[in-house]
């Protein structure tokens, strides 16, 4: 009797540790898959923290280095994108009307000058872009009473457009200031009138190959 007994509750223990150990290993499975979860999520994190870093860096980098591609791309500068190239030389266009004598001092304050036009294909550039609007020039007819331009060139002997019948000082007015107007003639107007005006300058020079790598 006493040995069936001990029969009877050896299998129930067996059964009883034979359910247990299957939960016991189950458990540690899902503990070891939670830590795993766990650390591929903090390296995943790291990783995104130092990339975002490195992007930060690079665009930093790229905005005091603009490369040759975006130089390619906008030839007059990637952050001067109103800026128009023609012919080696960039160009604006104001959208803002004032006298010569200020459109002269706004143009400075880019680095540039007044529009000086020395040929017809700098004019054909120019009048398609000007659509019939008074726009001022690097002209002018100071008190010597003849015109010059702004960088010294011969005007003389140099390439003029002038309207039929221009400059003609207006109804006695002084005009002594220049402008391209309808179908990019040049007109003398007063020079405390409003206008838009042209600004010009030279290419700005590409980064030096020794910054891209940085």
């Amino acid at each position: 009797m006493d040995e069936e007994k001990f029969q009877d509750n050896f299998r129930t223990y067996a059964g009883r540790n034979t359910v247990q150990r299957p939960l016991f290993v189950i458990y540690i499975l899902l503990a070891v898959s939670y830590l795993l979860i766990v650390i591929g999520f903090a390296v995943t994190l790291s990783k995104a923290t130092t990339l975002s870093s490195q992007l930060i860096e690079t665009q930093g980098k790229l905005k005091k280095y603009p490369t040759s591609h975006d130089f390619r791309l906008f030839p007059c500068g990637p952050d001067t994108r109103q800026w128009e190239y023609f012919n080696g030389k960039c160009y604006y266009f104001s959208l803002q009307a004032v006298p010569w004598q200020q459109a002269k001092t706004k143009c400075e304050e880019q680095h540039a000058k007044l529009v000086i036009i020395d040929g017809f294909p700098k004019q054909n550039f120019i009048q398609t872009r000007t659509r019939n609007e008074r726009f001022w020039i690097g002209l002018h007819e100071p008190q010597t009473e003849e015109w010059t331009w702004l960088d010294g060139s011969d005007y003389r002997t140099g390439f003029k457009y002038w309207k039929q019948g221009e400059p003609n000082n207006y109804l006695r007015r002084d005009e002594d200031c220049a402008q391209v107007w309808i179908n990019g003639e040049w007109n003398d107007y007063i020079c405390s009138s409003p206008s838009y005006y042209i600004c010009e300058k030279p290419l700005p020079s590409t980064p030096p190959a020794s910054s891209k790598g940085k």
